[in-house]
């Protein structure tokens, strides 16, 4: 079989989650990448036949979306041309993970496709919410990457089509520790912010990964990291908590590490509204932003005693046999063709 999978690279989620994957996919058959975007910072570990900047998002250094840059970098004759040039008829399978070149390519060609990932889990409106729904917000999260098939990633299993996050074994294998510092991946917020708030906590250490140093730099009781897959597993697993955006991965990681956890939706994303909208009903603190109340909320967050565990016990293996099972047109029935992939 030859299978075409398209992976979104405007951030570090979907590269995470496409190395874990790739090694069962291609026990399927022949698997040749697509990696559009421009602004993620993990390398993917494997041979990218198909490349494109893509249709990202930018960020500001303040916590929120760059409309500027991310309008400035939107060509939309190049996105067509692309879509029409690339050969998604030349494959058996297209496998898309919220990628919009590959989504115009198989409309253009009538080509069958499956969107895999999490965003494909907000076809449904069984998915949690922000009370203030975004119209806009909405309309891309449904017509962004269509396809023919959708399989979602959540936390919970909210409807039939949607199954538990995939965990990469560095992780779910990890024997998790606590060894006093706190975790801090926000990379839509600049280390001067970050450093300014979190300095002043100084009966605490952070070990922040950060797109702008090269090397790790220590100041005061802040420690910056360069941002590397190896180093972040590593402090998430020996860290006392976790304070990140309210993307998909990382969340689910600490969940599933059994890890205090504080998430900051990056403001104009709506994906991450609605994730913080999930979180929220685990009992997870969301906050809107770092600011002068940051150091009150964050002695009060650390206070409290209760940690919020992901109760999953699935494995990506089973994760992609559904999904190549479901592509194939056989009938699916969580209960009992899985029955490892269930949440308490």
């Amino acid at each position: 079989m030859k299978i075409f999978y398209a992976v979104q690279a405007t951030g570090n989620g979907h590269i995470s989650r496409a190395m874990e994957i790739l090694p069962y996919l291609e026990r399927y058959g022949t698997v040749d990448l697509f990696l559009s975007g421009a602004n993620s910072t993990l390398q993917l570990n494997a041979p990218v036949k198909y490349r494109s900047k893509g249709a990202g998002f930018f960020y500001t250094s303040t916590g929120g979306l760059n409309y500027i840059d991310t309008i400035k970098e939107f060509a939309p004759l190049r996105i067509l041309r692309e879509a029409r040039d690339l050969p998604v008829e030349k494959y058996d399978l297209i496998i898309n993970d919220f990628e919009c070149i590959t989504s115009l390519a198989c409309a253009h060609k009538k080509i069958a496709s499956v969107n895999f990932g999490h965003q494909a889990s907000f076809q449904s409106q069984k998915v949690p919410r922000p009370k203030k729904k975004d119209f806009i917000g909405e309309w891309v999260l449904h017509n962004y990457a269509k396809a023919s098939q959708y399989i979602g990633l959540h936390f919970n299993c909210y409807d039939n089509f949607i199954l538990p996050p995939v965990i990469k074994k560095e992780i779910s294998l990890a024997e998790p520790n606590d060894k006093g510092h706190i975790t801090v991946y926000l990379p839509s917020y600049c280390d001067e912010i970050i450093c300014k708030y979190f300095m002043q906590l100084t009966d605490f250490r952070f070990e922040v990964f950060s797109k702008e140093v090269k090397e790790i730099t220590h100041l005061e009781n802040v420690s910056l990291m360069p941002v590397n897959k190896d180093s972040f597993n590593k402090s998430m697993i020996n860290c006392s908590a976790i304070i990140t955006s309210a993307g998909f991965e990382t969340p689910a990681e600490a969940l599933f590490l059994g890890k205090k956890l504080l998430t900051i939706p990056i403001k104009g994303q709506y994906e991450q509204l609605c994730n913080a909208a999930a979180l929220e009903k685990m009992g997870v603190v969301c906050i809107d932003n770092i600011d002068k109340n940051f150091p009150v909320i964050f002695q009060d967050w650390m206070s409290q005693k209760n940690k919020i565990a992901l109760a999953s016990n699935h494995s990506t293996e089973s994760i992609i046999n559904f999904m190549m099972q479901h592509c194939a047109g056989k009938k699916y029935e969580q209960s009992l063709a899985y029955p490892e992939l269930t949440f308490n």
